[in-house]
């Protein structure tokens, strides 16, 4: 919020990171997701809040509280949905994408603090530019403050991973600040008030009318949540081959909203940079956000005097380093060695994160996932089977109309049968039967890798089976999956006849 201190910020930002992630902690079970007030989700709730209260006021802050309750309702209906399943729709290449461009965003985005700018503009684009127009402003102490702290964290972490270099330069900067009064020279944060967060229902006119202004808010933000948490969860599993289960991701992270509602702090989202910051600190469990919990406990009721001295600078250049650790450049080399394809879908995802907002990148991810896996099924690699030297049989090329034996052709569909590739499953049939020397007598489809025929690709079945039947060629199936069989017994026994199936090949 603008109008309110950075100490103001970090206080309520401190709470986020008491109930909400204790209870997610609790109840998840990504062992990586950290959940904290987030960039993403805060961009939504002060657009969604302007023209309703004052920016910053305490009915502001109340409303945020209403919104997280309302986004933990969402939640809670989409685990009883079971709208979890979304999360299977993000490749590893378009997380890898994904990261990398927030990563970027988020570096890009804290240069202004490194330099002691105000910094302004909304998008990664208007931020660079706002610092370019008022680079004659730099605060060199607060430069020098940003480059001792970067230098000594990645200093450490050449040593050892295990010297927790963020710890030491925060704690270094602070005792400065305090000795040399850095808060002449550069902005400081300021007196953060202690204690712990008031817990309750947010002091509203709790109406009607109220919860009908903020559902849009409260929906997009639920959106953002869903996705993001789902896509930071995958890319986390991915990277250590780990399972997780998002639906119940979705429990730890309504509950988690429920109290940030009653600790009268912002809504709560699965961050990819706080997240990173655990990972590259070595946690590796939810044991970590435990811990974290009760260190922030121990300094909302001790240490708060101390952390008005940090120079914001501070902040900056260690949330700095978590985007560029989020970076994955071996990451988009090794997909652009392996699949060139696949490279421009993990760059297009990154561009649009980068340069239009993790909201659409995250849709984006989604949709270019969906895309490359019906890509994938249009038109799938089918293939001939023939005896092989060894006795068994192997695969050949569809264009080379292989026979197993003479007037015979076993055909192998190697996918789903839809209404997307029952053209290609007509046309490469017709093509086997037309180009087949010598004449064929039987047609065999190996079903062994269709796990689902739909409407239009059993009407598609039935029209072989007449142009075969015109031919006077058997049109028999094997190996068919005994549930697909079964769904769609009626239709084809109806069509092909009931002596039209073989459990197997031999």
């Amino acid at each position: 919020f603008p109008t309110r201190r950075s100490s103001d910020l970090v206080i309520t930002g401190l709470y986020t990171m008491l109930i909400p992630m204790f209870l997610f902690a609790i109840f998840c079970s990504s062992r990586h997701l950290v959940v904290g007030a987030d960039s993403a989700t805060a961009t939504i709730l002060a657009a969604g809040l302007a023209g309703i209260a004052a920016t910053g006021s305490d009915e502001y802050l109340a409303l945020a509280g209403v919104l997280a309750f309302m986004a933990a309702g969402f939640l809670f209906l989409a685990r009883f949905i079971g709208l979890g399943f979304m999360a299977d729709f993000m490749s590893r290449t378009v997380l890898i994408g994904f990261l990398s461009g927030v990563g970027i965003q988020v570096a890009l985005g804290e240069i202004s603090g490194m330099l002691g700018l105000k910094g302004g503009g909304h998008g990664t684009l208007a931020k660079i530019w706002d610092d370019l127009q008022n680079i004659e402003q730099v605060n060199f102490h607060a430069l020098a403050v940003a480059l001792g702290v970067l230098v000594i964290i990645v200093a450490s972490r050449r040593i050892s991973h295990r010297i927790p270099g963020a710890l030491i330069a925060v704690v270094g900067a602070i005792i400065f600040s305090w000795a040399f009064d850095f808060a002449d020279h550069m902005h400081v944060l300021g007196v953060v008030p202690s204690g712990l967060p008031h817990i309750g229902l947010p002091e509203v006119d709790w109406s009607w009318e109220l919860v009908q202004k903020l559902v849009p808010t409260a929906f997009a933000m639920f959106v953002v949540i869903l996705a993001q948490s789902a896509a930071t969860s995958r890319a986390y599993a991915a990277r250590y081959n780990e399972g997780f289960s998002a639906n119940t991701d979705l429990t730890g992270l309504g509950l988690a909203n429920i109290g940030a509602g009653l600790s009268g702090t912002f809504v709560v989202n699965g961050s990819p940079t706080k997240t990173q910051m655990v990972d590259s600190a070595g946690g590796r469990t939810q044991l970590s956000l435990l811990f974290t919990a009760f260190i922030v406990l121990l300094v909302l009721l001790f240490l708060t005097a101390p952390l008005a001295y940090m120079p914001e600078a501070v902040l900056s250049a260690v949330v700095f380093l978590i985007g560029v650790e989020l970076i994955d450049l071996k990451g988009m080399h090794s997909i652009l060695a392996w699949r060139p394809s696949e490279f421009w879908v993990a760059l297009v995802t990154l561009l649009m994160v980068v340069f239009v907002g993790v909201e659409a990148g995250i849709i984006l991810a989604i949709v270019l996932s969906l895309i490359d896996h019906t890509r994938r099924g249009y038109r799938p690699k089918n293939a001939l089977l023939v005896p092989g030297k060894s006795g068994g049989l192997r695969a050949r090329p569809v264009a080379g109309s292989a026979q197993a034996l003479p007037g015979l052709i076993i055909y192998r569909f190697t996918h789903s049968m839809y209404y997307a590739n029952a053209q290609q499953l007509a046309q490469e049939v017709t093509e086997l039967v037309n180009g087949a020397q010598p004449r064929l007598r039987w047609f065999c489809i190996d079903a062994s890798a269709v796990d689902d025929i739909d409407y239009s690709a059993a009407k598609t079945l039935r029209s072989i089976h007449a142009m075969l039947k015109e031919k006077n060629i058997h049109l028999v199936i094997a190996q068919i999956p005994e549930d697909v069989r079964e769904e769609n017994h009626h239709a084809l026994r109806k069509a092909f006849g009931k002596h039209a199936y073989y459990d197997t090949l031999e």
